[in-house]
C-alpha cells in the first residue's frame, strides 16, 4: 500500500455522502528499473482529471530533496510554486513546464489561499498533473492541509510528498541539535503568525523548561514573542537564535538570549525567511550561526 495518495469517494446521487481518505495501490517497477515519464504509471480517473502532486521542496538546498520529489518536479508539466522554495529548487523545473508563482510574502501575496485551491482544481480538471511545489514540508505550517481538503471536496485525486522541514535542515545547517538528553526532550514548533494577524499563542505552553521551541514566521512579531516568553517564566538568558535561509547560500544568523534577541536582530539587519530558535540547545552551537553571518 502506497502512503500519501488521497481520493474523495462519490457516492450515489441523492444518498449521504461519506468522505474519508483511502491509500490507492500503484505498480512499482522492479527494483532497479529505469523509470522515465512516458513509463510512469497513471491511475484511472474520473473524468479525464488530472491529479496534484503536495511536494515538499525542503529548506532550499536542492541535495536535500527526496528522490521522489526531485522525479516529480524535474518530469513535471505544470509546476505551482511558493515564495519559500529555493531558487535552486526552481531551476530544476523543465524549460518548457508552465511555471505558476503563488508566493506569499509578508503583505504581499501573488494569490490568496482561496484562489491558490481554485487554481489547483482548475489545472487538474483540464487534465493536467500538478506539481504544487512548497517549502519545507506540505504539512508543517506549508497549508498543504487546506490545499488536500480543497481538492478532495473537488473530487480530484492528490498525493502528498514529504519534505524536510525549515527547521530540521536549519539545525543540521546550524550544528543545533533541537533535541538533547540533558537539555531538551520535548520539542515544540509553532508559527508566529495566525490567520487573523494576531500573535496570540499558548505562552505558558511554550514557556516550559527544558524543551526546544522553535518558531515559523514570526519574525514580526519577534518583539513579542520574546517578551510573552520571559513573562511566563523562561529566563532571560535563554539561549536564542534567528536563522535566515538556512542551508542556502544566503545562509545568515545571530545567536544571543530572549532578552537580547530583537536588538542583536536589527543589528544583524536579518530579515524574513527566518526562524526563531529558543532553548538551552542553542548554546551548544558550535559556532556556525555567526560564522555562517561573517561569512555573509
Amino acid at each position: 500500500m502506497q502512503a500519501g495518495t488521497f481520493r474523495s469517494d462519490a457516492s450515489p446521487a441523492g444518498a449521504v455522502k461519506p468522505r474519508f481518505l483511502r491509500a490507492s495501490r500503484a505498480a512499482l517497477p522492479p527494483r532497479g528499473t529505469p523509470e522515465g515519464p512516458a513509463e510512469r504509471p497513471r491511475s484511472t480517473r474520473a473524468q479525464g482529471h488530472g491529479k496534484v502532486h503536495l511536494v515538499g521542496a525542503g529548506p532550499g538546498d536542492p541535495d536535500l530533496l527526496t528522490v521522489k520529489a526531485l522525479r516529480l518536479i524535474t518530469g513535471a508539466e505544470v509546476v505551482v510554486y511558493d515564495h519559500l522554495v529555493g531558487e535552486a529548487v526552481v531551476a530544476l523545473i523543465p524549460p518548457g513546464a508552465r511555471r505558476l508563482y503563488a508566493g506569499k510574502e509578508a503583505g504581499n501575496h501573488a494569490l490568496p489561499q482561496h484562489e491558490i485551491n481554485r487554481l489547483l482544481v482548475e489545472l487538474a480538471r483540464e487534465g493536467h498533473d500538478v506539481v504544487r511545489l512548497k517549502g519545507g514540508d506540505p504539512f508543517i505550517f506549508g497549508r498543504g492541509g487546506e490545499e488536500m481538503q480543497a481538492l478532495l471536496d473537488a473530487g480530484i485525486e492528490c498525493e502528498v510528498v514529504p519534505g524536510i522541514t525549515a527547521a530540521a535542515g536549519a539545525a543540521s545547517a546550524t550544528g543545533i541539535p533541537l533535541t538533547h538528553r540533558e537539555h531538551a526532550q520535548t520539542l515544540v514548533f509553532a508559527t508566529g503568525h495566525l490567520k487573523d494577524d494576531t500573535v496570540d499563542l499558548d505562552w505558558p505552553a511554550l514557556a516550559r523548561p527544558r524543551q526546544t521551541v522553535v518558531i515559523y514566521m514570526g519574525l514580526g512579531a519577534l518583539e513579542i514573542i520574546c517578551t510573552q516568553l520571559i513573562a511566563h517564566g523562561l529566563a532571560a538568558d535563554t539561549p536564542a537564535a534567528v536563522i535566515h535561509a538556512a542551508t542556502t547560500p544566503r545562509q545568515c544568523g545571530v545567536h544571543a538570549t530572549l532578552a537580547t534577541l530583537p536588538a542583536a536582530v536589527r543589528a544583524a539587519g536579518i530579515r524574513a525567511p527566518a526562524l526563531i530558535m529558543i532553548g538551552e540547545v542553542v548554546a551548544l552551537d558550535p559556532g556556525l550561526v555567526l560564522a555562517a553571518a561573517a561569512a555573509g
